[in-house]
């Protein structure tokens, strides 16, 4: 017996029932959907602690008799749901005909249902109710019916954390609700309807709500071993998001499966790495829908992009990029929304909006590519809107070319991807929420550098700049709309690391065989013609063309008048002309020998002649594949009298007339339905045909968008390091200038002692010139009188001690030459810095002191001797 304990603190009778916080289960069906229904509750334990609904799509004119029916199979009690009614534990309730069912502080909302019937989706409009109601307690179940209603509910089922299931639709009288919501992949779970009541309990029992894992050690180093499995299998970390979403998510992979511990999940994960994608899947919460918050998309239409297109030029092309699109609803919104804001611009301007969304999961951006959209979106698109942006193509909804081409979709990691940039609006929607503060706070400055001068920024509704409040100004108090300011203490450029790009192959040219009709014809003829007995002959293409004729073909074929024509239908006799096409095709066909006797012509003098013909299609030899082969043989007339037929000319005429009329007719017969399964297989092929070249446009389309995102993240990457040449730039010209200025002749040797870069003083002393670099300095021609000034560089590195002397020149200058380690900015020794600073007029007032000094000593010498 599994019992909730919490479900016991919801059992209040007073009106003023708190929210619900048991477990609530919706069970969505339509046609066909009672047999799953009943298997399902069957298995339904009475005491189990959790509120059953069911919903299913019943006729508004009739007294509903399902509550009856299901209290047969059952002993829970079920009710038919009334206005107000509580909801409660171990209770099975109804919807009522004719009925939009909500649910409000712990009671069901009745009211009338605003779309005509027909149009009416029930089961969406309960589960979007119930995610927002009961959150991760909420469990969607969708049964066999037609259309897509649960589709988008389940969805938010999803997006809150609840559990979704569906039946396996080969199971079901009709697949296509289970089928539409599997291949939205929204479905947690498929099986048998009569096996979903034993899981979704322990699923919910054993989950206890959330009651996460991960402070042991042990869950920590499974929780490791996970994420690294993650990263290895996809390429993608998720190590920057938030703890609780992470073990959330793995937390309902587990009870799926029930694993009571990480310890027992991570060897699954190992040997299936299928469950490593769906676990992928799972992390990437792929909820979205078209125009999420109406307030939102309301006023940017009214207000935002008009401010947007009134401040540009008639003719830009705006820039948008919508990060982590999933299946591209918040795309085609956008779009949408900017087409018939430019509608609505008076007087008329051209302008046009290119959008950029991307997401990590391929899955999505293949389906967001195709624009194909179940039904259900009828739901949060008006109908003007479904009318002017979408086309009907069997049960989906297919979005017009004008819309698709304002959008390309390419896939991206927004963490380690470089961004696009110059963007005049960013949509960036209830991604925010899932990931850490470090990596929001990478993001933010991130968004505010993508974007324009006064660019748009769109959050979600549980987003927000944070304390980047500098960077942005909200637009309004009740969205999440923000516009971009201009910080420049808070500018920096990104660092980002691209990501690979595999190149496609070319597809291999297919071998094809070319059909010579040169050659040896002519004694390939002869030979078969011996073999035949050499009898009257042609040898015709499948067209009918004669190509070779052999013997006395006069009597049977002669040339038409007019033009030359060699086409034996045209040269036939009478009497064989309508014979010869049915006995050509019939020899193509069986690709056997095929005979026609006791036919009559006139020859040229009137004469009637008896004539056999025979017509074979021809397989060999190689070079007469698919020819024809025809010979005439003059046989002798029967009498008339055996032949039982009236001696009358006229009668036998009008009787081999009449022989030849039903042949033909046969023939014409035979030929329709040759047609007839011709044109079915041409058909087949030609759907064949176009299914490749959709699937061909869409891989151009696709790899045209990849290119155009490659080309973007290109460009970004050349922005960057066209700053840094530009620095390099300018900080050479400043040290050009800076040595310039000393006006001391200066020469940068590296550790070899070759020339690295020199100053013009320089050349005075070495002649020096621009080709010298790279030269060992020994090798330049020098004035000065100091041979061991390559030994004292070479000291200098070793001892990292600076040398410094005075050296004569052969022109009778002084030079102070100082040779000093050459240190880079990471402190590694590459190399000395040898100066030369002229200190000749220094040593000419010194030569001229010892003068002066020695003079006054001579003096002072003659002095004392006169005395």
């Amino acid at each position: 017996m599994i019992i909730n304990n919490r479900s016991k603190a919801g059992r209040s009778n007073t009106p003023e029932t708190p929210a619900i916080d048991f477990p609530v289960v919706a069970i969505g069906a339509s046609a066909g959907g009672l047999d799953p229904i009943v298997a399902f509750l069957t298995q339904v334990p009475p005491d189990s602690g959790i509120a059953y609904v069911v919903i299913q799509h019943l006729d508004p004119t009739h007294k509903a008799m399902l509550p009856e029916l299901l209290q047969r199979t059952t002993s829970i009690p079920v009710s038919e749901i009334a206005h107000h009614m509580p909801v409660r534990p171990g209770q099975i309730y109804v919807i009522p005909p004719n009925a939009d069912l909500g649910l409000a502080k712990g009671r069901f909302q009745l009211s009338a249902p605003q779309q005509a019937r027909g149009h009416r989706l029930p089961i969406d409009t309960f589960f979007d109710v119930l995610a927002t109601q009961v959150g991760e307690q909420a469990v969607g179940v969708i049964f066999s019916g037609m259309g897509s209603d649960g589709t988008r509910g389940m969805q938010a089922i999803k997006q809150a954390g609840g559990l979704t299931l569906a039946q396996y639709p080969d199971t079901a009288k009709f697949d296509m609700m289970p089928q539409s919501a599997i291949s939205s992949d929204v479905v947690d779970l498929i099986d048998y309807p009569e096996k979903m009541p034993a899981k979704i309990i322990h699923y919910l029992f054993r989950s206890n709500f959330l009651n996460l894992p991960g402070a042991e050690p042990e869950s920590r180093n499974s929780l490791q071993e996970i994420v690294t499995l993650l990263s290895d299998h996809t390429g993608n970390s998720f190590s920057d998001y938030k703890i609780n979403t992470v073990l959330r998510r793995i937390e309902r992979r587990m009870s799926l499966f029930q694993m009571a511990t990480m310890d027992e999940y991570v060897p699954y994960l190992r040997d299936n790495p299928a469950e490593i994608d769906l676990l992928f899947k799972e992390l990437l919460i792929g909820v979205t829908s078209f125009f999420r918050d109406q307030k939102v998309w309301e006023y940017l239409k009214m207000v935002a992009l008009p401010q947007l297109l009134a401040a540009n030029p008639e003719g830009r092309t705006f820039k948008a990029w919508i990060p982590a699109c999933s299946t591209g609803e918040e795309a085609y919104s956008l779009a949408m929304v900017f087409h018939e804001v430019v509608a609505n611009v008076n007087p008329p301007s051209k302008y046009s909006l290119q959008i950029f969304a991307t997401d990590l999961s391929g899955d999505a951006i293949d389906r967001a590519r195709q624009g194909r959209f179940s039904k259900s979106i009828v739901s949060d698109v008006s109908a003007e809107r479904m009318e002017r942006f979408f086309f009907a193509d069997k049960n989906e909804f297919l979005i017009k070319k004008e819309i698709r081409n304002m959008i390309i979709f390419a896939q991206q990691n927004i963490i380690s991807d470089p961004p696009f940039t110059k963007l005049d609006i960013l949509c960036c929607r209830n991604l925010l929420i899932y990931l850490n503060a470090k990596l929001q706070q990478r993001l933010i400055p991130l968004f505010h550098y993508a974007l324009n001068r006064d660019g748009v920024l769109l959050l979600g509704s549980a987003d927000t700049p944070g304390h980047f409040s500098d960077l942005f100004v909200p637009l309004t108090t009740s969205t999440r709309l923000y516009r971009r300011l201009d910080n420049l203490a808070r500018q920096r450029l990104p660092t980002y690391f691209p990501t690979k790009v595999s190149a496609t192959h070319p597809p291999i040219p297919s071998d094809t065989r070319e059909v010579s009709m040169t050659g040896k014809i002519q004694s390939h003829v002869e030979q078969l013609l011996l073999q035949k007995y050499s009898p009257a002959a042609a040898l015709l293409n499948q067209d009918g063309d004669i190509l070779y004729i052999n013997g006395r073909t006069g009597a049977f074929l002669e040339p038409a008048a007019g033009k030359a024509n060699w086409n034996i239908h045209a040269m036939a006799r009478d009497g064989l002309r309508y014979e010869l096409p049915g006995l050509i095709k019939q020899a193509l066909q069986s690709e056997e020998m095929v005979r026609m006797r006791g036919l009559v012509v006139k020859d040229h003098a009137g004469q009637s002649l008896g004539v056999d013909m025979t017509a074979e299609a021809l397989s060999q030899p190689e070079s007469l594949r698919g020819m024809v082969f025809i010979t005439f043989s003059s046989v002798p007339l029967v009498p008339e009298s055996r032949r039982g037929r009236s001696p009358n000319p006229k009668v036998l005429e009008l009787e081999q007339q009449l022989a030849q009329a039903r042949n033909e007719i046969q023939a014409v017969r035979d030929e329709m339905q040759t047609s007839r399964e011709e044109l079915k297989s041409a058909n087949e092929e030609l759907q064949s045909t176009n299914e490749e070249l959709q699937s061909t446009n869409e891989e151009l389309t696709t790899s045209k968008e990849e290119m155009q995102s490659l080309n973007e993240e290109l460009y970004t990457v050349n922005a960057e390091l066209q700053s840094k040449v530009d620095d390099l730039s300018l900080v050479n010209s400043d040290m050009k200038n800076l040595l310039n200025s000393t006006d001391i002749a200066t020469i940068f040797l590296d550790s070899a002692l070759r020339i690295r870069r020199f100053t013009a003083p320089a050349t005075q002393i070495y002649k020096l010139i621009q080709t010298d670099l790279r030269r060992p300095l020994s090798d330049i021609v020098n004035d000065l009188d100091y041979p061991g000034l390559e030994a004292d560089a070479q000291e200098v590195i070793r001892s990292l001690v600076f040398s410094e002397r005075q050296v004569p020149t052969k022109t009778g200058r002084w030079y102070n030459v100082r040779i000093m380690p050459y240190r880079t900015v990471e402190n590694v020794i590459d190399g000395v810095v040898v100066t030369f600073i002229n200190i000749t007029e220094s040593k000419l007032l010194e030569a001229q002191l010892r003068q002066i000094q020695s003079g006054v000593k001579i003096s002072k010498e003659s002095d004392g001797g006169l005395s």
